[in-house]
């Protein structure tokens, strides 16, 4: 792990300070050198640089500890041999920090990509990067990074590993932020995020169109989409992301397929939900006969996609309140619509994939013809098992943004 260092005195400064109090200790006492007799009378200045010099020559001009007390002369004896050592330790660490291999890396940075945080967004990303076949230097940059993660980065990826915060100055020059080619903040803190690209893109003005932001919290994202921040970097949301890329390229083609208007059926109205709610009605509203919502949360988060403007007014929605695996739910919706007429599409995207994938198998046995989505976050087989056997179709998360993350990020 390549480490910056630390911002404040390290051990040595309290072994120095410790080192000089025992040889002023110990002339205090009485103790004198061989060399220098009149130390003991010379008076606390002198004394003091007597001190220090032990750090520089180690007593060699100096002569050494004579009279006193024995424990006084043991305490100079220990500043004699301390003294040199402490200053020794310090110079072969001085000097292998700037003979460091990472070191000289990093000062030879150029024309590289920075990569704010290290979870599952930062491997999807550095996959599609290297397999689109780039031989870019990439530096990930978190705060906190264990071990085995690290490894499992340079290993796969070839990239350089970095412990510190992108909001500070200094983690920002010695990543040559300045030199990038792009950067990508993919961390957890939105707020972080948005903090270290404002820092950035007022320092380096010329970053501005490089940075690409990703956040978690959706409305945060879009109450800051107005802003200098948003407007100089690209931002996005993962589940926004695929949700859109689901809309765009499956199921378009569907109603366009199907000829009639659809039933359109969301179980799980969080982000992805929201923006697959979004696109339908901005791109396919023509096509669409009613749409349901079902959610443990439904009321209050359809109010606030509301909110934010982006719903039609008048839309005839099916909202249900309640768990997607409840069975009530889809009793209450058998009574506002009939699945059985024409080819609904069923999505269930809620955040637990085992209660997907179980309803998603119960509504194919309820409703043969109905085109039924079944969300998880990364690729699995056991959804793509279930698909083949049973006609469900998988939306992966991770899946959907490797397969269309945008060429301009990785070029």
């Amino acid at each position: 792990m390549f480490s910056f260092p630390r911002q404040f005195p390290g051990w040595r400064w309290y072994a120095a300070v410790l080192l000089v109090g025992a040889a002023l200790l110990a002339f205090g006492n009485g103790v004198g050198l061989t060399e220098e007799p009149d130390v003991r009378q010379s008076g606390l200045l002198a004394q003091a640089y007597y001190s220090l010099g032990l750090f520089v020559v180690g007593g060699l001009d100096m002569g050494f500890p004579t009279g006193g007390p024995a424990w006084a002369r043991a305490l100079l004896w220990v500043a004699y041999f301390g003294a040199p050592m402490l200053t020794a330790s310090a110079v072969m660490d001085a000097l292998l920090r700037i003979l460091s291999p990472r070191r000289w890396q990093m000062r030879r940075l150029k024309d590289h990509i920075v990569v704010v945080g290290a979870g599952d967004l930062t491997t999807s990303y550095l996959r599609v990067l290297r397999r689109a076949g780039s031989k870019l230097p990439v530096v990930v940059v978190d705060r906190l990074i264990d071990a085995s993660r690290e490894v499992e980065l340079v290993e796969s990826f070839g990239v350089m590993v970095v412990r510190g915060d992108a909001t500070h100055d200094f983690i920002l020059r010695e990543l040559r932020v300045r030199r990038a080619r792009r950067i990508l903040m993919l961390g957890e803190d939105d707020f972080a995020t948005y903090e270290a690209a404002t820092r950035i893109l007022s320092r380096y003005p010329r970053l501005t169109g490089r940075l690409v932001l990703h956040c978690h919290n959706l409305r945060f994202m879009r109450s800051l989409a107005d802003t200098t921040v948003a407007s100089q970097a690209t931002t996005f949301n993962a589940y926004n992301f695929a949700a859109t890329n689901l809309v765009s390229r499956e199921l378009l083609a569907h109603f366009a397929y199907t000829g009639a208007k659809d039933v359109v059926v969301l179980g799980g109205f969080g982000r992805f939900g929201q923006t697959v709610l979004e696109e339908l009605e901005q791109h396919a509203g023509d096509e669409l006969e009613a749409i349901a919502i079902i959610d443990v949360d439904a009321d209050r988060r359809l109010q606030v996609a509301e909110e934010q403007s982006r719903l039609r007014a008048g839309r005839r929605r099916h909202v249900l309140q309640g768990n997607i695996s409840h069975p009530q739910v889809w009793r209450r919706l058998r009574e506002e619509l009939d699945l059985s007429l024409g080819e609904p599409v069923v999505i269930l995207g809620t955040g637990d994939a085992a209660q997907n994938l179980r309803t998603a198998l119960w509504v194919r046995q309820q409703w043969p013809n109905c085109l039924v989505f079944t969300r998880t976050h990364d690729n699995s087989e056991l959804v793509a098992l279930m698909g083949r056997e049973h006609g469900v179709r998988a939306v992966s998360i991770t899946e959907l943004l490797e397969t269309h993350l945008p060429q301009a990020w990785v070029a």
